[in-house]
């Protein structure tokens, strides 16, 4: 199973970028998904996850900016990212548990992440 994020880029203080993943490879089910963000010299931490059946919990830095949702067709989960600021420069990685067939338990993979950066 692989994830692919793509959507980083540099954007302005107050600006909006939309966040993309997508899992391809032997996939029966996904559970949750998620991301997490990455700043330079600090540890990740999640910033939004996606339940099965669409329950979402944030971040408290992020809430009433960011939105996540997912696509069940395409194995996919977005971030909408609003109203960025500068501390939300990082390495955003998706994270996907991933069950693989019936007979095997969930197993967690990452993305390679996508670099967003917030500056004037």
């Amino acid at each position: 199973v692989q994830l692919q994020a793509s959507g980083g880029g540099l954007v302005q203080p107050g600006g909006s970028l939309r966040l993309s993943c997508a899992a391809s490879g032997s996939i029966y089910r996904i559970d949750r998904m998620e991301w997490y963000r990455q700043a330079p010299g600090k540890e990740r931490t999640l910033v939004a996850n996606i339940a099965d059946g669409g329950t979402t919990v944030y971040a408290d830095s992020v809430k009433g900016r960011f939105i996540i949702s997912r696509d069940y067709n395409k194995n996919a989960v977005y971030l909408e990212m609003n109203s960025l600021k500068p501390e939300g420069t990082a390495v955003y990685y998706c994270n996907a548990n991933v069950k693989e067939t019936v007979w095997v338990a969930y197993r967690q993979y990452w993305g390679l992440g996508t670099l967003v950066t917030v500056s004037s």
